[in-house]
């Protein structure tokens, strides 16, 4: 018995213990852990997968091998499948080169499918804002008193960078509200609501759906009047074209004056 009781309190019996079981417990996760994973990666969407695939050659240089952002770009994570959408729809990116912000260019690098498969991989990573459905920004019914006040909410919230026709201008630090002559319907409601580069996001509780319709029927109703001839400057607004007209005007005159006042002091 006593023999017995001296191999109990032996001082390497607890350390033992303890060393047992972690290598149980490592033993019971490991055999877990893969099994998980397998099943995970069965059910993975096909087109989350094809995602992942172009996102690894084509976007993880800047934004990280799991859209984490490096140096060179943001995060993703959370950005949602419209940001994806607006980006590489309007062929921002992938972006060429490093600039104060990436331009929009005419012909998309990408095809629409491969597109809605990044994005589908960018909304796995974390909620965002999702691509939405043509009755969200169709403008096609609206009338003409919707119309007019869609071009009142864009001349309070968007004017003041977009200019007020939405011909684009300049702010600071190198960077510009880009024109959205030309921009379809559905990327106007994307960068709305994803807040790309300088533009502040406009969520759902600042401009409801409705209001955004109402904005791009203004916008592309815009677009379509008629240009009756003169100077459009830009469509700069009254106080600029008056400012204009004034200076050119008025200089004139005040050049020719001084002209006759030096002519008829030669006659003399």
């Amino acid at each position: 018995m006593r023999f017995l009781s001296t191999r109990r309190k032996h001082p390497a019996a607890k350390p033992l213990v303890l060393l047992l079981a972690l290598f149980l417990m490592g033993a019971v996760y490991s055999v877990v852990s893969p099994a998980q994973t397998s099943v995970a990666d069965t059910n993975t969407n096909p087109q989350v997968a094809q995602g992942k695939a172009l996102f690894d050659v084509t976007c993880s240089s800047c934004h990280g091998l799991n859209g984490e952002g490096t140096s060179q770009g943001p995060s993703l994570i959370g950005v949602g499948a419209a940001a994806v959408d607006f980006q590489m729809g309007t062929r921002r990116m992938p972006m060429a080169k490093p600039a104060a912000q990436a331009p929009r260019n005419s012909a998309p690098e990408y095809t629409q499918a491969e597109i809605n498969a990044i994005a589908a991989y960018v909304a796995s990573l974390g909620q965002g804002p999702a691509v939405p459905e043509e009755s969200k920004y169709t403008a096609a019914g609206l009338s003409e008193e919707e119309i007019a006040r869609g071009g009142e909410l864009f001349r309070t919230n968007c004017s003041a960078c977009h200019n007020i026709e939405g011909r684009g201008g300049a702010l600071p630090s190198g960077a510009y509200a880009p024109s959205l002559i030309g921009v379809s319907g559905k990327h106007i409601y994307e960068a709305l609501r994803t807040g790309p580069q300088q533009m502040p996001v406009f969520s759902t509780g600042a401009l409801p759906d409705q209001d955004v319709k109402e904005i791009i029927g203004y916008l592309q109703t815009n677009e379509q009047q008629p240009n009756y001839g003169g100077l459009a400057l830009g469509g700069i607004g009254p106080v600029a074209e008056g400012f204009w007209g004034w200076l050119v005007g008025v200089g004139s005159l005040v050049l020719v004056a001084i002209w006759l006042a030096k002519k008829g002091a030669r006659a003399r």
